[in-house]
């Protein structure tokens, strides 16, 4: 097998894993767990995930025919990487989505349901940058993603079902925000040094200001979720 497609299965695995920690799906996963095998959740996570990510990864690969648009591609899909990171630490909530109902039983339920809730979430777009960026490997970043999906929400029910324990969140954030915002980092880094020929101090630089823009956004988002949990001094009655 061509080391490029495994390298491209790891690569998507490992970033959907990441994104997928503590996002909305996942917390869905863990919803519908307590009201329907684990297997009918998973079945319903892959049926659903298998075609949210083949719309995905065709819409990334189609934007890499535009030979033109190549840097600004590469460029777009490193920064979404840092973005992505950001997105990690603000966190998802539930919108009702578990609330959903159908006739056509649990798998299909949970199918429709995770469906709906991937529509532009962030494993969704995570899935398009990685198309993006590893245009030579459309079959294994589909199969990556989809796996990394299983994974990070078998990961949610075993933890939040199964053992009824409390998934440290705030941890878990921050690994996989700092894992993507490497991602995107390194990314820069070929498109500032390779792709446009910068020195090294140059790209050194833009790269530092990039992680420090991203670390004080970090820090401001963090400081706002803080503050958003401290209890009211009036009670919870106050808005």
């Amino acid at each position: 097998m061509d080391s490029s497609i495994v390298v491209a299965f790891f690569v998507s695995a490992g970033a959907v894993t990441l994104a997928e920690m503590g996002d909305k799906t996942q917390l869905l996963a863990m919803a519908f767990a307590a009201k329907y095998r684990s297997a009918q959740v998973l079945a319903g996570v892959f049926l659903a995930t298998a075609i949210n990510h083949a719309l995905a990864v065709a819409a990334g690969h189609l934007v890499t025919r535009f030979a033109s648009a190549q840097f600004w591609i590469q460029a777009a899909a490193s920064l979404s990487f840092i973005l992505f990171g950001l997105w990690t630490i603000r966190g998802d909530r539930l919108e009702g989505e578990d609330k959903r109902s159908s006739k056509f039983g649990p798998v299909l339920t949970v199918a429709t349901a995770f469906f709906i809730a991937e529509m532009g979430d962030k494993t969704q777009l995570t899935t398009i940058a990685l198309a993006a960026k590893l245009p030579a490997a459309p079959l294994a970043v589909l199969a990556g993603t989809t796996a990394g999906m299983l994974i990070a929400d078998s990961i949610g029910i075993v933890a939040g079902v199964v053992l009824r324990r409390k998934i440290p969140e705030r941890k878990i954030k921050f690994v996989s925000a700092s894992a993507f915002m490497l991602f995107g980092l390194a990314g820069g880094y070929r498109v500032f040094r390779e792709d446009l020929g910068l020195p090294p101090a140059a790209t050194a630089g833009i790269l530092l200001a990039l992680a420090a823009a991203a670390l004080l956004a970090a820090f401001l988002l963090l400081r706002a979720e803080k503050k958003r949990n401290r209890p009211s001094p009036d009670g919870p009655a106050q808005r």
